[in-house]
C-alpha cells in the first residue's frame, strides 16, 4: 500500500468518524429532549399535587361559571385565597408554555380541562381586580394559556377514557 492509497484510507476513515460522531450527537440531542420533557412532566404533576392546589381546587371547582364578582367574594377570604393560589400556578405554567419550556400538549393532557374550568370561573373575579387595581397583566398568562386551550378545543374533546379505551402497554 502506498503513501496515496494509506492518505484516501485515513480521509474515508476520518470522513466516516465524523458522521458517526453527528449521529452520536444528534442520538444524545434527543435523548436530553426526551429526559426533559420527562422531567417536566414530573415537575407539572408535582405542582398540582400538593395541598394548598387541592384545597384550592376543592373550593373554586363548584363554583358556577362567570359567578358575579361581589357573590364570589361574599364567600370570604378562604375563596381569594384560593383564586390566588390557582392563578399563580397557572400563571407559571403559562408563561412556561408560552417559552416552550413545558409542552404545550403535556400540560394540556395532565390539566387542560382543569384550567379551562378554573378560568371560566375566576374570569370575573381576575378582571374586576385588573379594574380595580390598575394592574391588566393579574394572571395574564393564566388567561392565555386557558384561551390557548379553548381554541384547541379542550372543552369538547372526547375523555382519554373513551379515546385511549384500547391502549395497551408497550413491555
Amino acid at each position: 500500500m502506498d503513501l496515496s492509497s494509506l492518505s484516501q484510507f485515513a480521509q474515508i476513515v476520518g470522513n466516516v468518524a465524523v458522521v458517526l460522531a453527528l449521529c452520536f450527537g444528534m442520538a444524545q440531542i434527543r435523548q436530553f429532549r426526551r429526559q426533559r420533557h420527562d422531567a417536566a412532566a414530573i415537575e407539572l404533576m408535582r405542582s398540582i399535587e400538593d395541598q394548598q392546589f387541592t384545597h384550592a381546587f376543592h373550593l373554586i371547582y363548584p363554583l358556577p361559571v362567570d359567578m358575579p364578582v361581589e357573590d364570589f367574594r361574599a364567600l370570604g377570604p378562604d375563596y381569594e385565597e384560593a383564586a390566588l393560589a390557582l392563578g399563580a400556578r397557572f400563571e407559571s405554567m403559562g408563561l412556561l408554555v408560552y417559552r416552550d419550556s413545558l409542552p404545550m400538549h403535556l400540560v394540556e393532557e395532565i390539566i387542560g380541562g382543569a384550567v379551562v374550568l378554573l378560568w371560566q370561573r375566576l374570569r370575573p373575579w381576575v378582571e374586576a381586580n385588573r379594574r380595580e387595581q390598575g394592574h391588566p397583566l393579574l394572571f395574564e398568562w393564566f388567561q392565555w394559556l386557558a384561551e390557548r386551550f379553548e381554541e384547541r378545543g379542550r372543552p369538547t374533546q372526547v375523555p382519554a377514557y373513551d379515546r385511549f379505551r384500547r391502549w395497551t402497554p408497550k413491555r
